[in-house]
């Protein structure tokens, strides 16, 4: 009866053991599960800017994203409506549907546009929100400009000639910084900048020989970034001024920043990788012989 007992005994403890096990993962997953109803609910934030290009056309561009336990988060496929707002009440312009990196953009004719009383455009972007998300709003007030840039080749050297000039006036806008880029495959690459005078005007001296592509084109563009009274503006322009560079995939030559190694190389290579495995080799061999010759004792 006694060993009846003690054999019980293990099996009674490991029942108690694993009916604790189990009463702390029910209460894990409880308290996972309601973490995970609670966080579901989502506050998302809404980045709005506008950018005025050539043509009179305007671009409104508003990103979606919030922030789970710290992590940054982009938020596609939603809805985003862009609205103006003028002194008589707010007129929805359309929408757009964020896409996979949470921006969605819309593109309407600036000189189509009712300014307020203070000849700005005041513009809002608005997501609803939904079942699980907030809803989220930004506004802004522009005054429009319109940047024209004129590039120019005189005597082996190249100029961007920019301007910045009022649309409704047509007078030149001083005192504004605008930069000149060169459009790289992944960004756009600083080439110089310059502070608009008294009629609006700037200019910039270029480098020669950039990159260009098959042809030689390279695509210029002047911008003005965050200004506080005209947001982004843009301005582009196409040269034949650059080094043409083919877009065909050649075979590469052999040198030591291809994927081709010069032949002395790779010769050298293959002689020193020979000589240390040959040496393992011989060891091997020889410790081979070795066992085979130890001297057996005598029956």
């Amino acid at each position: 009866m006694r060993y009846l007992l003690r054999s019980l005994q293990p099996s009674t403890s490991m029942l108690l053991t694993a009916a604790l096990l189990a009463t702390s993962v029910l209460t894990t997953f409880a308290q996972t599960d309601s973490t995970a109803k609670a966080g579901l609910f989502i506050s998302p934030s809404l980045q709005f800017v506008t950018l005025q290009k050539a043509g009179n056309s305007l671009d409104l561009k508003a990103t979606l994203l919030t922030k789970i336990k710290g992590t940054p988060y982009k938020l596609p496929h939603l809805k985003v409506n862009f609205i103006l707002i003028t002194d008589s009440g707010e007129t929805v312009l359309g929408h757009a549907i964020t896409d996979g990196r949470g921006k969605a953009q819309f593109t309407v004719r600036a000189d189509s546009l009712v300014a307020n009383k203070e000849g700005k455009l005041h513009f809002k972007a608005a997501f609803a929100g939904n079942k699980q998300m907030d809803p989220a709003d930004g506004d802004l007030s522009i005054s429009r400009a319109q940047l024209e840039l004129s590039p120019v080749k005189q005597d082996s050297v190249y100029t961007a000639n920019v301007k910045l000039i009022d649309p409704l006036t047509g007078k030149g806008i001083p005192k504004t910084t605008v930069g000149v880029f060169v459009q790289r495959t992944f960004s756009s690459l600083k080439l110089g900048e310059g502070t608009t005078d008294d009629n609006g005007e700037a200019s910039v001296e270029l480098p020669a020989g950039l990159a260009g592509d098959a042809k030689g084109n390279i695509s210029l563009q002047a911008k003005i970034d965050d200004n506080e009274t005209y947001g982004n503006i843009e301005s582009s322009a196409v040269e034949k001024w650059g080094k043409p560079v083919s877009d065909k995939i050649l075979a590469q030559p052999r040198a030591l920043w291809s994927s081709h190694p010069p032949l002395w190389m790779l010769i050298t290579f293959l002689v020193l990788m020979f000589t240390v495995w040959g040496h393992y080799i011989v060891i091997v061999y020889q410790l081979f012989r070795l066992r085979k010759e130890e001297p057996h004792p005598a029956a």
